[in-house]
């Protein structure tokens, strides 16, 4: 497509990050509850409940950032905005090939897709600074272009 410009690697980067944080805040709820109950549960004079309690939030907050990560960003990725709140803050939307919105299974299947980027010592990241259109191997598995309008 002529006169379309892709965002590139380190402009990604940085929405990543604003994407982590936005999340961070989102779940730190969950990781103070959990921290504080375990924090009692030691000073009470039963350390090894208060272990055990920190270990389940800890869990917890696992479990907690991996579903939240990917509602996240196949709610907002296939909606009307087509971008994350780090996205749009950078100037992007996720397009399928041809430009269009694409659905929440398309975004679903992007999401689990950057573990494989991920896996492969980075390089599916890597790959959005070497390809013409700035694809990443996610962007390759899942059919998509991160634009900058």
């Amino acid at each position: 497509m002529a006169g379309v410009r892709y965002g590139g690697f380190w402009i990604r980067v940085v929405a990543a990050v604003i994407d982590v944080v936005i999340l961070r805040i989102v779940l730190l709820p969950i990781r103070l509850i959990f921290g504080a109950v375990g924090l009692a549960g030691m000073m009470s004079g039963a350390p090894h409940v208060g272990l055990g309690l920190g270990l389940l939030g800890g869990g917890v907050m696992v479990v907690a950032m991996f579903f939240a990560s990917w509602i996240y960003e196949a709610c907002m990725e296939s909606s009307s905005y087509q971008a994350t709140l780090g996205k749009m803050i950078c100037g992007m939307k996720v397009t399928d090939l041809n430009g269009n919105r694409i659905c929440f299974g398309r975004a679903t299947g992007r999401h689990f897709a950057k573990i494989l980027s991920g896996l492969t010592l980075c390089i599916g990241y890597i790959m959005v600074g070497l390809t013409e259109r700035k694809q990443g191997l996610h962007d390759l598995i899942a059919e998509t272009l991160v634009q900058r309008p």
